[in-house]
């Protein structure tokens, strides 16, 4: 090997270390797709989500039809997981409760209705 090819050849020779070090998903390019990743991540979080509001995973997927089955499921045993451990009580969900509530309450009569004499 001549000289002048040494320190082109102890270059290739080290990148693969200097790559090691680094994270792959720090190179632009040679990582996973970001809206993958954020899909990804928005699944679960509302698993996690539909947890701590104590709703069940068939109203989870209901509710959020285009989140992908697997990573809902995935966020919300991690949030099960998690308010165990730490005996947290989940918050319930008022989102159908005021259809509910509206349904059930009567209609308030203000008298303009009725024929007074």
């Amino acid at each position: 090997m001549k000289p002048n090819h040494l320190p082109r050849a102890l270059a290739i020779a080290l990148l693969p270390l200097v790559l090691a070090g680094c994270k792959i998903e720090d190179i632009p390019g040679l990582g996973p797709d970001p809206r993958t990743v954020a899909r990804e991540s928005e699944a679960k979080a509302i698993g996690g989500a539909c947890r701590h509001a104590m709703r069940g995973l068939e109203d989870c997927y209901v509710l959020n039809p285009k989140a992908p089955k697997a990573l809902v499921f995935a966020g919300w045993k991690d949030m099960d997981e998690y308010m165990r451990s730490n005996k947290i009580e989940g918050v319930p969900s008022v989102l159908g409760q005021s259809a509910a509530e509206k349904r059930g309450a009567p209609e308030p009569d203000n008298g303009s209705s009725r024929n007074r004499s």
